[in-house]
């Protein structure tokens, strides 16, 4: 499996193997910056077949490659059967742990079902353990179809789907719907998931989902977990904690001010509020101010 490299045009590509990968799309910008910046510093994986050129490693290159206009990118290319390449997806990503847990579970579903491989055979061609095997193929098992398409295209995160699995399939989409609405945090949507779970009926269950904001007034953001490094002073994981409670606040804050619900709040709620907002802008403003100086 000795590669070469060449330069392949952008519409040579066969993107077949993209729907076991999440669209994220910072991680697109992200990389759409440096190639604007540095160029293409590591060349795509291909595999040659029958239909064409397969991509097996470099989506997201390719993916900004077309917005900034690039013709070709240079690719190593492959002489390796489908199978190979799907496992192949897996171990390209390995070193630098870029797959989500759920495009790791969503290949291996693949190579079960479509080559017709056991978790001892995909535990052996993958070189990971059969229980590594095994946790994430309960994942997609205990997936809705309709939110596997949704991670898959990006609409939801991991975060959504672990909260969603631990819903009936049943119910997964029509609270999966209100988490992407309502542009719910990671303890957000546990905290759904949570009081779908304890809903007495069905009746119960369907205020919550029109009401979501019943239980998320309840989950103000705190630090998941205590915020300390050994190598910081006590000032230091003092300003650190402070500076995690900001951004926590703010994933929270964020998607409420975009809201729609925003725009019909009442007078009477305005009066109420308004002096809040103007406080938080000025605040905004001031901590900006001292963060240039540093």
């Amino acid at each position: 499996m000795n590669p070469r490299i060449e330069e392949i045009p952008l519409r040579e590509f066969d993107l077949s193997l993209s729907g076991m990968r999440m669209m994220n799309m910072d991680r697109i910008l992200q990389v759409e910056k440096s190639m604007r910046v540095h160029g293409q510093l590591q060349a795509v994986v291909a595999r040659v077949h029958a239909g064409g050129i397969q991509l097996i490693d470099g989506f997201k290159r390719l993916y900004a490659a077309e917005d900034l206009l690039m013709e070709t990118l240079q690719c190593h290319l492959l002489e390796v059967d489908l199978s190979q390449a799907k496992v192949l997806l897996l171990s390209y990503n390995r070193p630098h742990q870029s797959m989500e847990v759920l495009e790791e579970a969503l290949v291996l579903k693949d190579l079960q079902q479509t080559h017709e491989l056991d978790q001892r055979r995909l535990a052996r061609l993958t070189g990971y353990s059969r229980s590594w095997v095994s946790r994430r193929l309960s994942l997609v098992d205990k997936m809705n179809e309709e939110v596997s398409v949704e991670i898959r295209m990006g609409t939801l995160t991991s975060s959504h789907a672990r909260a969603l699995i631990r819903l009936p399939r049943g119910n997964q989409g029509e609270v999966a719907r209100v988490m992407t609405s309502c542009h719910l945090t990671s303890r957000q949507s546990n905290a759904l998931a949570d009081a779908f779970l304890k809903a007495r009926d069905k009746d119960q269950q369907r205020h919550l989902l029109t009401h979501p904001e019943s239980v998320l007034e309840h989950t103000a953001p705190v630090s998941e977990e205590v915020v300390y490094d050994a190598r910081l002073s006590g000032y230091g994981n003092e300003l650190m904690r402070c500076m995690v409670d900001v951004l926590l606040g703010l994933e929270h804050l964020l998607p409420l001010l975009e809201d729609e619900r925003m725009r019909k709040l009442p007078e009477s709620e305005k009066v109420i509020i308004t002096p809040f907002l103007r406080k938080t802008a000025c605040n905004a403003k001031l901590l900006t101010e001292k963060l240039a100086h540093l």
